[in-house]
């Protein structure tokens, strides 16, 4: 098996362990050192009061894709540290694709940056935007360097503030 086979095994994993993903239908695509592509079928009970799709799910749409992109070079271990998301226009579809990478991976930290698209007819419509920076949840799992309690190995003040 292939470190890319093994990566989509792992994160394939992950995704059915999760009963929440389970229930939105989510299903990865690709996966790749840095990269995701996960697919999202479209549902009523998705939709807001409009019947676009409900800014809750673009958000957790963001926020797996990023993680599982995040995890593809820090391992399972990570946590959302902070989540942002920019609603671009109405989500409407057949189905969503959220496309993850990572911006950066630090010692203590990963920066990601995650498109979702709304597919209607085949045509891709870039919907929102999201970053998601994540840390080490405590398992030291992830291979980020942390003091066995889940708090970095290195302080801010001994890195010059750079995490």
């Amino acid at each position: 098996m292939t470190d890319v086979q093994d990566v989509h095994a792992q994160l394939c994993a992950i995704n059915q362990s999760a009963a929440f993903n389970r229930w939105c239908g989510l299903e990865l695509k690709s996966a790749s050192a840095g990269q995701v592509e996960l697919v999202m079928p479209w549902r009523a009970e998705f939709g807001q009061y409009s019947g676009f799709l409900h800014a809750g799910l673009i958000g957790a749409l963001i926020d797996t894709a990023c993680g599982f992109a995040a995890v593809t070079v820090a391992g399972s271990g990570v946590l959302a540290a902070h989540l942002s998301v920019n609603c671009l226009r109405p989500a409407q579809g057949e189905h969503f694709i959220a496309r993850a990478r990572v911006v950066r991976a630090g010692k203590t930290q990963v920066f990601t940056a995650c498109e979702l698209f709304a597919v209607v007819s085949q045509e891709e419509k870039l919907v929102a935007t999201g970053e998601t920076l994540f840390e080490d949840g405590g398992g030291n799992a992830s291979g980020l360097q942390t003091d066995g309690q889940g708090k970095p190995a290195e302080s801010a003040a001994n890195d010059g503030g750079a995490r």
